[in-house]
């Protein structure tokens, strides 16, 4: 029906397509469950303006993140701008002057580094918090190295990357988080994971963090949240949080939104299955491109922790080439061409293809990358499977398959 690659993929991945779906179910459940144990009525939608005091929208969406996940509390707010934006008030709410801030799964995602290295404009350095960085191992976390750095640098806060950045290495699992997370001495350290791009692909979350973090424009906001961030946590850690996101004086009792707040409540009730939509796709993608030669990771047959399908190029123009070609499958600006540009926050020239109904929302079909040697793509997202094979179908055409 799609070709003869494609389908023969499809059938070799009935049983973890299968898998996927028990996993959305047990996740539809949890949210469901969620909304209903905190009453969801037509009147949480209605927008608020000015400060917000009393604005029990946004409130109940902390409670039901806070639910879902596990946690104690929850900071979720249409007035963080990324999922580097939440993880910046998470690192400025939880570290002072003088503390260490110890990255335990390698260096953090490109965007980061000025948050943490950078000099002059307020960076975690200009106010004196030493950062420390453990190297993975062949792709993985160094637990020999990690525990000797937690021991030698007395980190007041461990901060554990779920997702591979751009690294080619696998993405994390919550066991594996929770065995990172029991390594720290949790009466001097407190842990913040970036859980972005993992957000309902298991059935439990790493709710044993601090701190998780994460953006409403991939897993969580189901491609229908428009913009935002949220922090899930202690009830400890979110109120260091809560004054780097407005004022220590203030915290979360004020914060409007004059817009629609059904996009936040619906995105995230459909999250589940729109999550299980993209990581179906990346499966998909993994086993076609391998067999078409190209090392991909996670490699066919293996786990899915995240929504992202890793794509080794090798060569600059096949990587571009690549990413073009799913621009050209997307319901938005299909006509545009991507070309490599100096993107803010990274430190290599970046391409992107993202012809998302929300502007840069991963959880649609998109593919980004450094270009940077080895040249590799990566790809994630999709709403729906049927328009990941679309997308595939052109993909295979390109590089010279069927």
């Amino acid at each position: 029906m799609y070709g003869k690659l494609i389908d023969t993929a499809i059938e070799k991945l009935s049983d973890q397509f299968k898998a996927v779906d028990e996993i959305a179910f047990v996740n539809q459940q949890k949210v469901l469950n969620a909304f209903i144990n905190n009453r969801v009525a037509l009147r949480h939608f209605n927008p608020t303006t000015g400060y917000g005091y009393d604005d029990v929208a946004r409130d109940t969406l902390n409670k039901i993140y806070a639910e879902v996940f596990g946690t104690e509390d929850a900071i979720v707010s249409p007035l963080i701008t990324s999922g580097t934006h939440a993880l910046t008030i998470a690192l400025f709410g939880l570290l002072r002057p003088n503390q260490t801030l110890l990255c335990i799964t390698g260096k953090p995602y490109d965007t980061l580094n000025d948050v943490i290295f950078g000099e002059g404009y307020g960076s975690l350095k200009d106010f004196g918090v030493r950062c420390k960085i453990v190297p993975l191992k062949d792709g993985a976390p160094d637990i020999p190295a990690i525990k000797a750095a937690i021991r030698g640098e007395n980190p007041s806060v461990v901060m554990i990357q779920r997702s591979r950045g751009y690294d080619m290495r696998p993405a994390l699992s919550v066991e594996q988080i929770n065995e990172l997370i029991a390594l720290a001495d949790r009466q001097k350290s407190k842990i913040l994971l970036d859980n972005c791009y993992g957000e309902f692909v298991q059935a439990t979350e790493p709710s044993q963090a601090d701190a998780i973090v994460g953006s409403l424009i991939k897993n969580v906001g189901g491609g229908i949240a428009p913009t935002g961030g949220y922090i899930c946590g202690s009830r400890a850690a979110i109120n260091m949080i809560e004054g780097r996101l407005t004022a220590p004086s203030i915290g979360r009792e004020v914060g409007s939104y004059a817009g629609d707040y059904r996009l936040f409540y619906q995105g995230l009730f459909m999250a589940p299955h729109v999550t299980a939509q993209s990581v179906k796709t990346a499966m998909l993608f993994s086993q076609v491109l391998s067999a078409l030669g190209y090392e991909t990771m996670p490699k066919p047959n293996e786990k899915f922790f995240d929504i992202i399908c890793s794509v080794k190029f090798g060569d600059e123009n096949k990587l571009i080439d690549f990413c073009k070609t799913i621009q050209s499958a997307s319901p938005v600006d299909s006509f545009a061409a991507p070309e490599p540009w100096d993107m803010p926050g990274y430190n290599d020239k970046v391409i992107m293809a993202a012809g998302a109904f929300v502007q840069g929302a991963s959880i649609e079909l998109s593919c980004d990358a450094p270009i940077r040697p080895p040249y590799i793509a990566y790809f994630q997202g999709g709403l729906t499977l049927e328009h990941g094979i679309i997308a595939l179908r052109k993909c295979v055409a390109a590089l010279g398959g069927e």
